[in-house]
């Protein structure tokens, strides 16, 4: 496992939302502090602001291809497209809710507490990892 692959891990075990963990693993590669970049993908966790749409993983993802190959659209849209093809052959989906299918998690309203229910409840660590790798590879 490569070590941003454990950073990420361990940033989403720590409390940092999917995006913040992803997008926080590769802060380094850009010269960026590391509260910046948490400050920047915050609002991307949970599917954007909990409202369970696109993965924060998945959009933190497509910030990082972004700050390697734009501001050239014509190079980080394809890009994208690649990751994500990539991240949904193995997962099914882009979208947090459907990921989340059966986990009883809630749209909307406050973060919620990390317990150990929750980490052992959700998928969110590994999707944290699997785009964390498919990015480093």
């Amino acid at each position: 496992m490569s070590d941003r692959v454990e950073k990420a891990g361990k940033l989403f075990s720590t409390g940092l939302n999917c995006a913040q963990s992803v997008f926080t693993a590769f802060a380094d590669e850009f010269g960026m502090d590391e509260e910046l970049a948490k400050k920047v993908s915050c609002g991307l966790g949970g599917g954007v602001g909990r409202m369970r749409e696109v993965c924060g993983a998945v959009s933190a993802a497509a910030m990082v291809i972004g700050m390697r190959l734009g501001p050239d659209k014509t190079a980080a849209y394809p890009a994208i497209q690649d990751f994500c093809a990539k991240f949904k052959e193995k997962t099914g989906s882009l979208i947090c809710r459907e990921l989340l299918e059966g986990t009883g998690a809630t749209t909307g309203g406050a973060p919620e507490a990390r317990t150990a229910a929750y980490y052992g409840n959700r998928p969110c660590a590994e999707l944290v990892k699997l785009a964390t790798k498919l990015l480093s590879s």
